[in-house]
């Protein structure tokens, strides 16, 4: 009977998993958060004098046509409407109440004049640049307190041509940071569907201190060498849906961020009730990550039903001393990953610093992690689970979990608590020696 016990129990785990997974056919969406509209004023980039020939500059035409939508303020708002064609721009703004239309075969395709780049200032949560001290490069689209605005279309293309930021990276030459493709600040009611995002040259998308965002339907490519290339990154933000986007990117494919130390912790903005589901995508770095920027606090998260390959690390949460914060009811669920080096971390020394100006004695605290019906084959390492000395990261659940490779597989453990129900390989001590696990019965 021993015997079969093994075979048992990995019978099990596979007709769980499954059962699980099939229930992705309910479709849950989160298209009521942000309603469609349907804008009956539309005017088009041609009209403003734009060319789409992929050599004529239309930086001009798009601040043109977008300063026309602003000033007229059209009852119900205006679509700007991008044909086919090939549209080379410059970093433009965006404005309240529009909506930007790709057309099938139309792509806006950044400028590489980095020179002509405008500078902003960093953001009040980071202190800094996110790279280098001081300012930052401006998004390539940006946005700035504004609300009611839509980006979609027909899978039309928006290319931040980044080649030439990624060498300077690489190179040491930049000077400040570089711009994400794009960037929504203190916003709201936000949509972005249908649309491709390919060679951003820092972050794909980042909302950042906004709020009811939706991001639907989207592609976000770049080459898997490509620095920081992050596929969306909802930092400080709050009621945030991504769903149904392939992301392969040459880092973290979505990233819960909330803030950079000392800064993070005097702005104190939470990023809290952010959604994931049916995420498909690879990357050298992290499917699912929350940090390592967490200082405002992290809580309310759900990720379930993403499917992860050729991936550096499955799920990866990441925290650092300074940063302080609290992450908490972190549910991530319905997990395929196939062929990763290392399936969950959770760390604690993870990220650098802004300044020496951190404090310390400022410890985050993790408490209430779920992760459960996770299926990985092809894995390296089952994972590494790491708290703090300090502060022992509390109420971890792991259930369901079933990790295989061509090699041992193992966990390695400190500074942590919780409960692991149904996992393969055998998890490490300090989950199966707790006193309690009531708390992770509810996840089964």
């Amino acid at each position: 009977m021993s015997r079969l016990l093994p075979v048992f129990f990995l019978c099990f785990l596979s007709f769980a998993f499954l059962l699980n997974w099939a229930n992705a056919g309910s479709l849950t969406t989160c298209s009521g958060i942000v309603p469609m509209r349907n804008r009956q004023d539309v005017i088009s980039i041609t009209d403003f004098g734009g060319v789409g020939d992929g050599r004529t500059l239309n930086t001009g035409a798009f601040r043109m046509a977008i300063y026309r939508i602003e000033h007229l303020r059209r009852r119900g708002g205006t679509v700007l409407y991008i044909p086919p064609g090939v549209w080379l721009t410059g970093s433009f703004n965006l404005t309240s109440h529009m909506t930007l239309y790709l057309a099938k075969d139309a792509v806006i395709k950044a400028t590489q004049d980095t020179w002509s780049w405008p500078l902003i200032e960093p953001l009040p949560s980071y202190g800094r640049g996110r790279e280098r001290p001081g300012g930052r490069y401006m998004s390539f689209i940006h946005g700035d307190g504004i609300q009611d605005v839509i980006i979609t279309g027909e899978n039309g293309t928006i290319d931040g041509q980044g080649g030439i930021w990624w060498n300077m990276w690489r190179q040491g030459s930049l000077k400040y940071t570089r711009p994400s493709l794009l960037e929504l600040m203190h916003s709201k009611n936000i949509i972005i569907s249908n649309v491709i995002f390919k060679n951003s040259p820092f972050w794909n998308i980042h909302p950042v201190y906004c709020s009811n965002v939706v991001l639907r339907y989207l592609t976000i490519l770049a080459p898997f060498d490509s620095p920081n290339t992050d596929g969306i990154d909802p930092d400080s933000s709050s009621n945030v849906c991504i769903e149904d986007c392939y992301i392969a990117t040459g880092d973290d494919l979505v990233a819960v961020k909330s803030g950079w130390d000392e800064y993070g912790l005097a702005y104190g903005r939470p990023s809290k009730g952010i959604t994931i589901r049916r995420l498909t995508g690879s990357t050298p770095f992290a499917g699912i990550a929350v940090g390592s920027e967490t200082s405002g606090g992290i809580m309310n998260v759900l990720a379930e039903h993403v499917s992860l390959f050729n991936t550096g690390i499955g799920i990866h949460l990441k925290t650092n001393i300074g940063r302080g914060g609290l992450i908490k009811n972190i549910t991530i669920s319905d997990i395929y990953i196939d062929k990763v080096r290392k399936a969950i971390k959770i760390g604690g020394d993870v990220g650098d610093h802004p300044d020496d100006g951190y404090n310390p004695n400022a410890l985050p605290k993790v408490d209430g992690v779920t992760l459960k019906n996770i299926w990985g084959v092809n894995v390296q390492q089952a994972g590494s689970l790491q708290g703090l000395k300090g502060s022992p990261f509390t109420r971890i659940c792991l259930s369901n979990v079933n990790l295989s490779g061509t090699s041992a597989v193992t966990w390695k453990c400190g500074d942590i608590s919780g409960a692991a129900l149904w996992v393969h390989p055998s998890p490490c001590q300090e989950l199966i020696s707790s006193q309690s696990t009531s708390f992770c019965y509810g996840a089964v």
